[in-house]
């Protein structure tokens, strides 16, 4: 059975992500298509990259919880019209451990998070990531409640099935590529 990775792409106090991040998976453990796993990055030790004194001793187990996954959803929240500096950094820590697999995105923001799909549309074309068409783009206005409480509106279920439709399939093909 393919394993999919939820990577929750923020880290900051107060984020979101992990709710958003826990109904993707229960929408997508209700398919048995696959093993979901959520991946928090707030988990793993990862300073900048490059960063002189850092304590990269998550590193290690960053790169082995990305290696063991076939594909990938991501949760991307939209800052500053792009994607969290945590997730930029935490894909830049990695390349082999990315290619030829394949990735859905969902996202939230002002504008459904789309402008920040947009820009990591281009980080995953450049790690040899396969990302499928179908987005799931949640509002801050119509998908939140104050801001901070999820409660998606119900055609959010419908997309986030039609996106793993996708992305299944394109999993399944591309682990034939890393064989």
């Amino acid at each position: 059975m393919m394993k999919i990775g939820i990577v929750l792409g923020s880290t900051r106090e107060g984020r979101v992500s992990p709710q958003v991040g826990a109904w993707v998976k229960e929408l997508a453990d209700k398919r048995g298509d696959a093993e979901y796993e959520i991946i928090d990055i707030a988990d793993f030790k990862l300073p900048l990259l490059g960063e002189a004194g850092g304590d990269a001793s998550g590193a290690a187990a960053w790169s082995a919880a990305i290696a063991k996954q076939d594909g990938f959803v991501f949760i991307v929240q939209e800052y500053n019209h792009s994607i969290t500096g945590a997730l930029k950094n935490a894909l830049d820590y990695l390349r082999e451990e990315w290619n030829n697999k394949a990735a859905g995105i969902v996202s939230y923001g002002s504008v459904g998070g789309a402008r920040a799909t947009e820009h990591l549309r281009g980080i995953l074309s450049e790690l040899l990531v396969a990302h499928v068409r179908v987005h799931p783009a949640l509002s801050l206005f119509t998908d939140f409640e104050n801001g901070t409480d999820f409660k998606p509106a119900a055609v959010q279920a419908d997309s986030v099935n039609q996106m793993l439709d996708q992305v299944i399939p394109w999993t399944t093909a591309l682990k034939t590529v890393r064989k």
